[in-house]
């Protein structure tokens, strides 16, 4: 899978070193989902991934590239995208037709679904791990491990005759090896500097808690809302004193339009078990100061709030009532 595109990507981009340095690994990766419906109706899906941040899309329609980000093309040149981009479009009506020359020998039955990642991931600005790999419907193919194809055990046969072909082309593992070692990590790291002041910037979190029911009597389940917050990674955990608590269910990571992240944490407690419960909230944009909120203070400060709004209401609600009644009595007269 994708080999064809990795060979025309080895003819037009060269490969180079790039001794920027960032932190933390981060990986970019393009997938491909290519899904043949009969002999004559095949649609393909396309995008190019920046860890969990999507940076590129395909337009299967007018066969070009969308740049999600105003810095998704890195350091390569207009000229050298306009080249990656028709690279891509020749590579989907090749793949096309590759596959459906091929689907007896492979014993495919429409309609069927293939997928496929490759890409690179650079640690400390050194080391790079690179991977491709290859799917048919949902279900491992392949991969590319030190120069060569290995079929996966879930291909079965298809597989194993796929990677033997592949792997009587030495040449071919040559050029594929050159593009995930030497132009992955170079536009990578592109991409990273174009981008740095959108990926490197920190949003600090905002947190508070409440409680929903709890499914079983004499429980409360606590929550902890942690929202606001930029990069993605984030921990949240409920505990007691120091110790982290077992039960603790974290939500998913919901996103927000403005690229920051919202996340729901809860403990199922027994109601009589809440004293010493706390919060805590550790996110790279703190400075290694955790946000800390304790059930208690919370639970008290409602009652503080109740105790003052309780009898504010019973006032107003009073005069009201006073109101209106003199309003009805002078009318009568």
């Amino acid at each position: 899978m994708l080999l064809l595109l990795l060979l025309m990507l080895g003819v037009l981009i060269p490969g180079g070193d790039n001794e920027h340095a960032f932190q933390g690994p981060t990986s970019y990766h393009v997938i491909q989902i290519s899904s043949f419906i009969n002999s004559t109706w095949t649609q393909h899906q396309g995008s190019g991934w920046l860890d969990d941040l999507q940076i590129h899309g395909w337009d299967s329609e007018s066969g070009t590239a969308i740049f999600l980000k105003p810095w998704s093309k890195g350091n390569f040149s207009n000229q050298e995208m306009t080249e990656l981009v028709e690279v891509f479009r020749v590579y989907f009506i090749g793949f096309t037709q590759i596959i459906e020359d091929h689907v007896s020998e492979f014993q495919l039955t429409y309609p069927f679904e293939i997928q496929g990642t490759a890409g690179c991931a650079v640690h400390s600005g050194k080391t790079t791990v690179s991977f491709l790999r290859g799917a048919l419907g949902g279900l491992d193919f392949l991969s590319f491990k030190n120069g060569s194809c290995v079929p996966a055990a879930e291909g079965g046969n298809r597989a194993q005759r796929f990677c033997t072909l592949y792997n009587q082309y030495p040449g071919i593992s040559d050029i594929t090896e050159r593009i995930l070692f030497k132009t992955c990590p170079r536009f990578l790291l592109g991409v990273l500097d174009a981008g740095k002041k959108e990926l490197q910037k920190q949003v600090k979190p905002k947190a508070w808690l409440s409680s929903d029911p709890s499914p079983s009597p004499g429980r409360l389940l606590l929550v902890c809302h942690v929202s606001g917050f930029y990069p993605k990674a984030v921990r949240v955990m409920w505990m007691k004193g120091v110790q982290e608590q077992p039960g603790t269910h974290q939500g998913d990571l919901l996103p927000y339009a403005d690229g920051t992240w919202y996340l729901r944490v809860t403990l199922d407690v027994a109601a009589g078990e809440t004293a010493n419960l706390n919060c805590r909230v550790k996110h790279s944009s703190l400075g290694g100061q955790d946000i800390v909120l304790y059930w208690e203070h919370s639970t008290s400060t409602s009652v503080i709030v109740l105790a003052v709004i309780l009898p504010t209401l019973i006032l107003l609600t009073c005069l009201a009532l006073w109101f209106w009644r003199r309003r009805s009595y002078q009318n009568i007269q």
